[in-house]
């Protein structure tokens, strides 16, 4: 079978969401090309998703895409993961292991949460993307052939500022940078994503396409979605897999509070959400609160939230 048109992957992903073909201008030709390329945007905006729809609309799209997290990874043990290592290169290395680097030969390499990338493997990153050289732990350099995609949160510049990433790596990433705009600067768009997500959701459960309910898609031009397209795909699955027929009417998030609360039991709350979501990673829970990480740790110390 013939393979698909190299665009044909961007084109696909940017059918749900029209609103985002302006800032997403030239993603076609970065697709196209071999260069670096960095997604900011808010966690739950679908950078995972266009990072892999990249990798689909390159000449690259045969050969594997790895995906690599270092928020899930701990950090004395990033650099073997990443870049592999020689039997006998450290207690435990019993056998030549390859990294993900290795793995991603010929394809694509996704580093996911690259705010967490710890510093001292950004010098080894850089050069990974300057020279296309690395060295296993323990082994000799080797080079790479591999297209980078990273994957971070709109402020990865302020952090450069606060010592937090290195600023050489910065600026060589920023050269193909394309920032997601969160769900509520494209509410536009929600026809279009509500349906494709039902479609997908309906299919992942064995069940018939239901339609949205008019009233139901009125709220929902109007709410947030702090949390973006995670937010909303939980909203209609929720409401998809308990619903007996009929239009969707997905429960609105906080209708079913008894009195309004206070602003203090507002943001108690919101940051406990926060934290529940993204599984006690509080880098990931500022983001999403749009905090940053002191002042998410000084409102938990305040509060008592563990």
């Amino acid at each position: 079978m013939a393979a698909a048109p190299a665009g044909s992957a961007i084109d696909a992903w940017l059918a749900t969401s029209p609103s985002l073909r302006l800032p997403l201008r030239g993603i076609d030709k970065a697709a196209a090309a071999d260069a670096s390329v960095l997604i900011l945007g808010e966690p739950g905006t679908g950078r995972s998703s266009l990072a892999r729809a990249l990798h689909f609309a390159s000449p690259r799209r045969a050969k594997s895409l790895v995906e690599v997290d270092p928020a899930v990874v701990p950090a004395t043990l990033f650099d073997a993961d990443l870049f592999g290592f020689r039997k006998g290169a450290f207690t435990g290395a019993g056998e030549d292991t390859p990294g993900r680097v290795a793995r991603a030969e010929g394809g694509t390499l996704v580093l996911d949460h690259l705010e967490d990338l710890p510093l001292a493997v950004q010098p080894k990153l850089l050069r990974l993307l300057s020279e296309r050289r690395y060295t296993p732990l323990g082994g000799r350099e080797r080079g790479a052939d591999v297209r980078f995609v990273g994957i971070a949160p709109v402020d990865l510049g302020a952090r450069v500022d606060a010592g937090l990433f290195r600023g050489d790596l910065f600026f060589r990433l920023e050269v193909m940078a394309f920032r997601l705009p969160p769900l509520r600067e494209r509410r536009a768009d929600l026809p279009l994503l509500i349906a494709a997500l039902l479609a997908d959701l309906a299919a992942r459960h064995g069940k018939e396409r239901p339609e949205l309910s008019p009233r139901s898609l009125a709220w929902m031009k109007l709410h947030p979605w702090p949390g973006n397209l995670r937010e909303l795909r939980n909203c209609l699955e929720r409401a998809l897999v308990l619903s007996d027929g009929g239009p969707l009417e997905p429960e609105r998030p906080g209708a079913g509070d008894a009195r309004p609360r206070t602003l203090l039991e507002t943001e108690q709350e919101e940051i406990r959400k926060a934290l529940a979501y993204c599984r006690g990673h509080q880098g990931q829970a500022a983001d999403l609160l749009g905090i940053s990480r002191k002042a998410l740790w000084e409102k938990r110390k305040r509060f008592g939230i563990p």
